[in-house]
């Protein structure tokens, strides 16, 4: 089995992050915050284990997040969450489309289609 089907430690609590739906690397991957070159050297975490970016995933699927403080989205511009919220949230879906692959994955093809546009332009 390939590392990336073994799931990886996750930097903040050292516990194993065991699904790619669990997963902050790939979730910031899937929506272009991650550049795809780094991708296999950036530390891994939880998505609960980075809340910033977990608050923004509007999911049924997913137990909202609150972070409290200054980052907490009820304290951002709205506008700005609302975004935010519509890319994060479509990350988390692609996570669930991805698992329920069958085959072999690409891990080029995860990425979101404007993300895969995006980069394709430069």
């Amino acid at each position: 089995m390939a590392k990336c089907d073994q799931g990886y430690r996750c930097e903040v609590c050292g516990e194993d992050v065991t699904s790619i739906v669990d997963s902050d690397l790939y979730l910031r991957y899937v929506i272009g915050e991650l550049d795809p070159e780094v991708l296999h050297k950036t530390p891994e975490r939880h998505l609960r284990c980075n809340p910033v970016l977990a608050q923004f995933i509007d999911d049924d699927r997913f137990d909202a997040v609150d972070v409290g403080g200054m980052m907490d989205r009820r304290h951002l511009d709205g506008s700005f969450v609302a975004q935010r919220c519509e890319l994060v949230s479509r990350g988390y879906r692609r996570l669930h489309e991805i698992i329920a692959w069958e085959g072999n994955r690409d891990v080029t093809t995860y990425p979101l289609a404007d993300v895969v546009a995006r980069y394709q332009s430069r």
